[in-house]
């Protein structure tokens, strides 16, 4: 039996966003497959070849950052960019050192997730202007480093920040300010 290669391996529990990528890549010449999950998304690259695979941070109740690690033990050459509606710096750090090259904050277009695997954009690449980040984004990354460093115990991690845990929940709940 031989096995498959396909072009991307799309990791999403938003079934929209999966498909809709799906499309996107499969228009420009790339064969897909998609998962929902991590087990889903392992029972495939057990039987199939991936060149790159897009993962998303939060899949449910699993984590995208142990996908990573898994899908580069069973296939260490794959490329992996991490795309997230959650993005911190804690977890960004954490995704390139478990093998991604590359993360992605949601909405991120076909060739920003092309151009984050290397490939070549459809359009001119031009250098992005510089604009400094802010104050309410600068919490959210330190919220974020924090939660981390307390393996997202919430009590501690207030503790650490000196805040209210009630408060600390309000903020996590509310979806991370743009830059």
């Amino acid at each position: 039996m031989t096995e498959r290669i396909i072009d991307f391996l799309i990791v999403d529990d938003d079934p929209t966003l999966a498909s809709m990528l799906e499309r996107v890549l499969q228009r420009r010449g790339f064969s897909t497959s998609s998962a929902s999950d991590s087990a889903q998304a392992l029972q495939l690259a057990s039987n199939t070849t991936f060149t790159k695979a897009i993962v998303d941070l939060k899949l449910g109740s699993d984590s995208g950052l142990q996908l990573i690690r898994e899908l580069k033990l069973r296939q260490p050459d794959i490329a992996i960019v991490m795309l997230t509606g959650y993005s911190s710096i804690s977890t960004a750090v954490e995704a390139v050192k478990l093998g991604a090259v590359n993360y992605l904050c949601k909405p991120a277009e076909a060739d920003e997730i092309l151009a984050a695997f290397g490939e070549q954009s459809q359009q001119d690449s031009t250098e992005p202007a510089y604009t400094p980040i802010s104050v309410d984004r600068l919490e959210w990354e330190h919220i974020q480093k924090i939660l981390q460093e307390n393996n997202g115990n919430i009590s501690a991690t207030a503790r650490a920040l000196g805040m209210h845990r009630r408060t600390l929940q309000r903020k996590l709940q509310k979806r991370p300010v743009k830059h």
